[in-house]
């Protein structure tokens, strides 16, 4: 009897969360459909481009061998002319010295020394170096004191560093869209509420390649890559060249499914579990891409799902670029 009424308690409680995350999560999506269509968005006039782009992925879940660390977030390196960008700090999920990011660091021969900013996509865990990281808005680099020059940072919402790296205490935030460099630019926030996660503002990274057009680099894609194309033609009278980073996909009716699938499928999306992500987001996403006749797309393995990925190989055939940790993308 005791067995069976704390089970009916649980099942209570349980529901109630549910009900709760449901009616919050649709105002949510008001608030954050409101919130975007109330961005006051003035196209830049800098017309400066760069000669030519390298993105080397630090952080992701594949790699282009086993020397390197493989973890559930995100870091790119990313060269542009003269400029080093580092966009994000990926995850340190065991919270050591040195990070993976650190150890990818050294092996791929990169050093803080030769980065002019980082930039965060957005305040989440596996972006920021770590869960505490989350908890208290703050970022690392690793998880001991790591010495790095003055570098200024670009991020959407305000954090701070932690006591880690106390000299990044440059902090920008870039809600609107901001020029970096000319030729660099983040468009801006967008906003989203996610079922489990809440609220989330995240920006991207575009580069304008010479003769070539639009370069975005996207962490984790939660702002939906339709109104990242279409914040991006709200910036800009060129075309949008090439999309690499995170598009949030994890697709779980399909191939392989993985924990990690499973678990960005369940946090990562405005809908309740139950009426989840599904193959149509994909193609969706697939066809919005298409659309604007983008000639090269790149997608991070780190919250997308096998089946997902295969789909964009098929759809892209040969514009399609592989991100792995190690794999420098060069245009």
């Amino acid at each position: 009897m005791i067995i069976l009424t704390l089970f009916i308690l649980i099942l209570t409680a349980f529901f109630i969360f549910l009900t709760i995350k449901t009616i919050e999560v649709n105002k949510g999506r008001e608030k954050a459909d409101d919130a975007y269509k109330a961005t006051e968005i003035v196209k830049f006039e800098d017309n400066s481009t760069v000669q030519k782009i390298s993105i080397m992925p630090l952080i992701d879940s594949e790699s282009i061998n086993d020397n390197l660390k493989t973890e559930n977030g995100v870091s790119y390196l990313i060269s542009a002319d003269d400029k080093n960008i580092l966009l994000d700090l990926g995850f340190n999920r065991a919270k050591k010295h040195p990070s993976p990011l650190l150890e990818n660091m050294k092996a791929l021969g990169k050093s803080f020394e030769d980065i002019n900013y980082i930039v965060f996509s957005h305040a989440h865990l596996d972006h920021l170096g770590g869960m505490n990281e989350q908890k208290t808005k703050s970022f690392s680099i690793s998880q001991s004191i790591v010495e790095t020059p003055k570098i200024p940072i670009y991020t959407p919402v305000k954090i701070q560093a932690s006591a880690f790296n106390p000299q990044l205490d440059e902090i920008i935030v870039s809600e609107k869209p901001s020029i970096i460099e000319p030729g660099i630019y983040t468009i801006g926030n967008i906003p989203r509420h996610l079922f489990i996660m809440g609220y989330v503002e995240e920006q991207a990274l575009a580069l304008r390649l010479a003769g070539k057009g639009i370069v975005l680099i996207v962490g984790c894609g939660h702002q939906t890559i339709q109104r990242i194309i279409e914040r991006t033609k709200q910036l800009f009278d060129e075309n949008i060249y090439a999309v690499f980073g995170g598009l949030h996909l994890p697709i779980l009716k399909k191939g392989k499914i993985s924990l990690l699938s499973v678990v960005q499928y369940i946090v990562g999306s405005d809908y309740a579990p139950w009426n989840g992500l599904s193959e149509k987001d994909v193609f969706d996403a697939i066809e919005s891409i298409k659309n604007e006749n983008i000639q090269l797309v790149g997608l991070s393995p780190h919250d997308s799902s096998e089946w997902s990925i295969k789909q964009f190989k098929k759809a892209f055939g040969d514009k399609y670029v592989d991100i792995k940790v190690g794999k420098e993308i060069t245009l």
